[in-house]
């Protein structure tokens, strides 16, 4: 792939570039096989903006792994509506969800971290694989400051995992860049983020965060872990 042999070069051109120009860029280079995932999160909220702002050629699409509080789900309609963009929701199969209560238990996850990367895997690894099919260039909302796991990103990297480049925009941007940008553009955002939820996944597995911990101890909160569920696995 051209793209992939340059990434040094394309890295130092995104640089200089807006998040919107940014995008414009990758979606001129490989017309129709570039996608975003949205996890409806503040991060991905801005990028649906910048996408139906500049009519980007670029889709979107969402994971509903079945355990989605009320409030997210609720959001990705109100986001369709206000965008005019329709974001396709991929669920994990039914056979693979059946398997995994079996095997664990309905809230199994919470035994052991091996149980809980065999529900991420069910539940949103696999339907990944699926959503990605087909594309070059996978547009995700990562953040550097999200976490010490993600601060050595680029903003053009390949994923091997998923044998595709990933291009995260907002990958410099600040919290209170984003905040800004979401007030002042009146993005629709969860209720929850005001709650003290900043990331906000699955239900059993988010918990709102308290004065000093860092933005993902809210996810997993029983574990001492990553704070990974292997979407962006190295």
């Amino acid at each position: 792939m051209t793209l992939k042999k340059n990434m040094h070069e394309l890295e130092a051109q995104l640089s200089r570039l807006s998040a919107q120009e940014g995008l414009a860029l990758i979606a001129d280079l490989l017309p129709g096989k570039v996608t975003f995932s949205t996890s409806l999160g503040q991060e991905d909220q801005v990028i649906t903006q910048l996408i139906a702002d500049a009519h980007l050629p670029i889709s979107i699409f969402s994971l509903d792994t079945g355990r989605l509080f009320p409030e997210t789900l609720d959001l990705l309609s109100r986001t369709e509506a206000k965008y005019k963009q329709n974001i396709k929701v991929y669920y994990p199969t039914t056979s693979s969800v059946e398997n995994l209560v079996s095997d664990i238990g309905i809230n199994g996850f919470y035994d052991s971290v091996e149980n809980r990367k065999s529900c991420c895997f069910v539940r949103k690894v696999e339907p990944l694989r699926r959503a990605l099919a087909g594309n070059e260039v996978w547009v995700t909302g990562l953040r550097a400051e999200q976490s010490a796991n993600r601060s050595d990103m680029k903003r053009i990297e390949w994923d091997e995992g998923n044998q595709i480049l990933k291009f995260n925009p907002l990958l410099d941007w600040t919290f209170d860049q984003m905040i800004a940008y979401i007030d002042e553009k009146n993005i629709p955002y969860n209720p929850l983020h005001d709650k003290g939820f900043i990331s906000i996944g699955c239900a059993p597995c988010t918990r709102a965060i308290m004065e000093g911990e860092d933005a993902r101890a809210g996810r997993w909160w029983w574990e001492d872990s990553k704070k990974e569920c292997g979407l962006h696995a190295k």
